[in-house]
Order: C-alpha cells, then structure tokens, then sequence
C-alpha cells in the first residue's frame, strides 16, 4: 500500500495533498476487506463509509475536534487511521481491540456506542460543554440512515434545534431508509447553500412576505410545501437545522469541499451523503444484510467459511419455526421485531404470514407498547428481541405492558454472554430487570427442544412472559414433535446426588450437568442437578426438597449475580426461614469483555471445568481436570481482557 503504511494517525493523514485522500480512502476500503476476511466483523457498513471516513479526520483537527459515531458497525475505517492499524488484525478476539467504540481505547474514540441512535444527543452534549468553556472545537456526529430511525435521533435533533449549538450531523444514507437521487444538481445546490446565497435568498424572502401578514404567511407555507420537491431536507429544517444534500459519499474530493464549507458556519447542520453499504467489494454490495457481519470468508469466491463440525440447530431458528407453528394454529398471533427479523429468527414469521408480522424500525420503545396496544384488543403479541436491546424499553415494560397485566411475549435472544461483540450486547441483566415488576412470568430453556414448550407456554398464559435463550446452536437434544405447555413455576430433576445440589437455570443446566458427571467419574462427590426452569415464580418446593436432601447448593446462571436467578434463590430461602450453605456462580459485578463464547465461560468459570471446580472447592474437596480438558477448555487463551 503506498499511503496507508504511513499513516498512524490522523496528523499524518493531514499532511498528504488532497488530491492523494481518495487514493488513502480505497487502501482504508482494501485494508478492511483483507482484514476481516479472516478474523470476521462488520464489514458492509464500514466498506460504506471509507470515504466519509477519511474526509473527515482529513478535513477537522481531530481528537480536539470531536467526532461522535453512532454504534460502531462503520468505525473500521476509523480504527484504522487512529493508530490501530495493525490492532485492527485482531478486533473483537480476545484481549484485541473491540469492534465498536470505546472511549479507554483511543482519545479518538470520543464516545462508547454499541446501541443504536445516542451519537446526536452524545454530540450535543458535548457542543454544549464547550460552549460552556468558551470552546471553539467542532463537534461531529455520524448517523446511519438505520439508527436515525430510533426515538433519541429525533429527541436529540429536536433539542439541538431549540439550542442552536455549533453541532455538524452527518447522514450516513447508504439506501436502505432514506432514498434520494444523486447528481450534477444536488452537488451544485449544495456547494451553493454552504457558500450562504440559497440561504441568505431564502431570509431573504422570508423577511419581505412577512411584510404582507396574512397573505404572505400563506405565500410562505406553499412556497416551502414546494420546497421540499427540490429540498429533501425539509424535515430538517424545519427541526432547525441547515440542510446540505444529498451529496455522493464516495467522492472524497466533493466530500472534502463540503466539510470545509461547513466547518465554518455556525449552528445546527446535516450534511446529507448517500453512500452504498458494502462498496468496493461485489458480494457485499449485492447482499447488504448477508454481509452487514460476516465471519471469516474467501475474497475472491466471495464464501463465508462455515465450521465443518455439524451443529444442532441454532436457538433462534427453533424459535423462529415454533413460533409460525404456532401461529398457523391461532391466528391472534402476532409477531414485532425492532429492526432485527434475521437476527431474531423473525424473517421466517415475515415469509409465511406476512399481514401479522411487524418490523417497527430501531424503536424498542414503541416496540413493547405497540404490542401492548395489540394485546389490549385480543391479540398475542410477540415481540421479538434481543436481551441487551430489551433494556432500552424497561419504562414501557414497567408500565403499559405488566402494570396492565397485559399477554404480551418477550422472546429474549442472545440472553447471557454472546461473543466477540463484547460488553455491549452481552444479554447479562434481564433476570434482574424482570423478575423484580409484577405480574411478569421469568423462564429460560435448558435446550432448544424445551425452547419450543416454553414458547407454547407463554402464549397459552394471559400475562406478560419472557423467555431468554442464548445465541448460536443448541445442545442437540431430540426435538419433540408436538409442543406442549409445562407447568408454571416447576422446575425439573436431572440428578440425584448426596453431597450438594446444583439449581441451574437456562443454557447453563447441561454445562452443571457434565461437571456433576465429571465430578462423580472422578470420585470426588455426588451432586445433584434441578433445571429450575423459572426464576420467577420460583419452584419453593423443590427448594425446600433440596435443602432437605443436601443442605448444600450451588447456584449457576448466565447472568450477573446482583439480582439474577441466584440472589432470587437466597431470597425465597430467607423467606421460607429454610438455612443452606450456598453458592452462587455466576458473573461478578463486571461488565464482561469480548472473545470467543467458549473462552468467556471457560475464564469465567461457567464452563463444565469451572462449575466442576467452583462446586468441589465450595464442599471441601479438589478437581484437578485432565490436561487436555483444561486446554480445550481455556481455548488457548492468555487471560480475560479487563
């Protein structure tokens, strides 16, 4: 690469002639590609964005200058003209950097963002600091037509608005929201609205009909209902802001001269580009969606490498099949997705019964109240989402939906750790966050097959459910046929055992299961096992059968311990006047970084090895596992990144 070698940081970037910033900006492009080819990531949206990339950190004195990215799925390019060049290699694997924003990362990384649609009220609080220190820096904010979809977007452009801060918006447009032609005329008018003569002519006007009270308010309105034929940027304007656009994002040279034009005006700008998510690499322009966050792929054959081990079917699939079964059955049955119909297994639901299928945009919110609405007027709503995104709508949870006792489903993907995306999307606090409002019924699934019953059970209950499962495949057990409802609040024996009792709940039950029998293969102790089922109503019954039986329990969730299932256990003990000897595992009070699933559990202790261990150590004894097992298990890693 001639440019890119060079350039650690955004200084060095600078000191290159303009005219060699579009050849900077396709060595960004080239870079990502062959990184990510073998590592996996966010590719599309950051092969979208090289240009815009570039042209800013080019064009505004960075890190003084700030600029604020919404999520993080377009940051690579970032990442890379900040010094993390080389770092980049390693995204999102253990101990590497992350693959979104973090602000103990990099002083260019102004604003952590792994949740969509905070970068415009995050900018704006910036603006507002420096206005109050008597500032002159400039404060940037990149949003994807995607997050401005979500309520705090236009929260945040309705207040930047009223206070008329310097602040410059950039509009990632990349064609999947917001559609606008661009050309020759678009990027004339633009250069002419940032020189000031369309705008000081538009004043212009304003003040002289203004002279003519009535009528020349009416001659206004109709002049600017025409104004928005020749000005998409209508909505914008009238929140407040000044409109420049549409113009291409992959002209880096017309890019450099629009942000050089703006970055001396004052107040509230957009600056509208439309760019093409996945440009510059054929398969990913062709299918967006499938290569928004591919693993590793061949670049040339345009493959995404796939494990050749076979595995069980993924959790969100059976979830996505049980629940059109379901639906054919009942025709009250409805389903809501914020945005994330692949993701959530909903796509299936979209394909066979598409007049009951609701993609609601980046708007949890209204998500939950939407089906809250629904439910009121007999439906059975399911809404569709994942644990981490969940807490965004807790206020709508809390009060139109459980405080009006209403049958609404919440199916709670990615529940517990998810991966490589970090602490951003580890689903970890939704135990915590539900069991604690009334009127809400708390379960999680040892394995795919009792998924499917605990989704026939949600929806034959007329009360607010959710059901958190994990991300990728599940254990493979045999799937039954026909679903069937379980019992509320009952948990299940797996094992007997005479030395202690593990209560296990959701994707940790089969992981408590192998330690028993690791422990018992080894002569070290006999442990029993119950799939609790529920943390709310909790099984108090088979409660007080174990505290009878062994005194001894451990309690292992996917989740935190402040508030989980754990702390739910000790509670309904202390209620019960019951006295045990008991320990919870589960995740400190942390938020836990990125890696591979398997390495997270096994650091964390929440693999077979580690319960196996934590369980031995708890009752006085010792398990030292086979050399190979305890490799297998670390997965070769060094240590959890703090």
């Amino acid at each position: 690469m001639e440019f890119l070698h060079k350039i650690d940081s955004p200084e060095d970037l600078r000191k290159l002639p303009e005219t060699d910033i579009p050849h900077v900006a396709q060595e960004v492009r080239e870079y990502i590609i062959d990184t990510i080819s073998k590592i996996g990531g966010h590719l599309g949206s950051s092969l979208g964005s090289a240009e815009i990339t570039t042209a800013l950190h080019y064009v505004f004195n960075t890190p003084k200058d700030r600029i604020v990215w919404d999520t993080g799925h377009q940051t690579y390019g970032h990442k890379i003209l900040t010094g993390r060049r080389e770092a980049l290699k390693q995204t999102r694997q253990l101990g590497g950097i992350s693959g979104f924003l973090k602000r103990n990362e990099s002083e260019y990384d102004t604003f952590g963002a792994g949740h969509a649609s905070t970068a415009i009220s995050a900018a704006l609080g910036m603006a507002t600091a420096r206005d109050l220190k008597g500032g002159k820096s400039k404060v940037v904010a990149i949003v994807s037509d995607g997050c401005i979809t979500g309520g705090e977007s236009y929260e945040g452009l309705q207040n930047a608005g009223q206070l008329q801060s310097d602040l410059i918006v950039i509009l990632n447009d990349n064609q999947m929201f917001i559609s606008q032609k661009v050309g020759a005329m678009s990027a004339y008018l633009t250069r002419l609205l940032t020189l000031g003569r369309v705008r000081n002519a538009t004043k212009e006007v304003e003040r002289f009909l203004a002279r003519f009270k009535f009528w020349g308010a009416v001659i206004l309105r109709v002049a600017k209902r025409a104004k928005v034929l020749l000005f998409p940027g209508m909505l914008f304007e009238e929140m407040g802001f000044s409109y420049f656009g549409p113009i291409d994002g992959h002209d880096t040279v017309q890019l450099i001269k629009v942000f050089q034009h703006i970055k001396l005006l004052k107040g509230p700008i957009l600056v509208h580009c439309v760019t093409k998510k996945g440009k510059g690499y054929k398969f990913a322009e062709a299918d967006p969606l499938k290569w928004h966050g591919p693993g590793k792929f061949d670049i040339e054959a345009g493959q995404i490498k796939k494990s050749k081990k076979l595995a069980p079917p993924a959790y969100t699939k059976v979830f996505g099949k049980a629940l059109v079964k379901l639906a054919e059955e009942d025709p009250r049955i409805t389903a809501i997705t914020a945005a994330m119909p692949e993701g959530t297994g909903t796509d299936i639901f979209r394909e066979r019964i598409p007049n009951r299928f609701y993609d609601v945009g980046l708007a949890e919110q209204h998500s939950v109240t939407f089906a809250a609405g629904q439910a009121c007027e007999g439906y059975r709503p399911v809404v569709a989402v994942y644990s981490t995104f969940l807490q965004r709508a807790y206020d709508q949870i809390e009060h139109d939906v459980c405080l009006q006792k209403l049958p609404v489903v919440f199916a709670l993907d990615r529940g517990g750790l998810v991966g490589h995306d970090g602490p951003t999307h580890h689903g970890t606090f939704d135990f915590a966050m539900l069991r604690q409002i009334p009127n809400m019924t708390v379960m999680a699934p040892a394995d795919e097959n009792e998924l499917q019953h605990m989704l026939k059970t949600a929806l034959s209950m007329n009360a607010p459910v959710s059901i958190r499962y994990p991300r990728g495949p599940g254990e493979g057990v045999k799937m039954d046929d026909q679903m069937h409802t379980l019992p509320i609040g009952k948990g299940t024996r797996m094992r007997d055992g005479s030395d202690a009792t593990i209560l296990a709940i959701g994707n940790r039950v089969w992981p408590s299961m192998r330690a028993a029998e690791l422990l018992e293969d080894a002569g070290i102790a006999s442990i029993g096992v119950v799939n609790m089922r529920f943390v709310k109503p909790l099984d108090r019954d088979i409660l007080a059968q174990v505290v009878d039986k062994t005194k001894t329990i451990i309690t292992v969730e996917d989740h935190v311990l402040d508030g989980g299932f754990g702390s739910a256990v000790l509670e309904a003990l202390s209620d019960m006047k019951r006295v045990a000897n008991v320990l919870r595992v589960g995740i400190n009070d942390k938020f836990v970084q990125h890696g591979s699933m398997d390495q997270l559990y096994a650091q964390l202790g929440l693999d077979d090895i580690g319960i196996a261990q934590r369980t031995a150590e708890f009752i006085g004894k010792t398990y030292s596992p086979p050399k190979k097992e305890l490799e297998e298990s670390l997965g070769g890693a060094a240590g959890l990144a703090q």
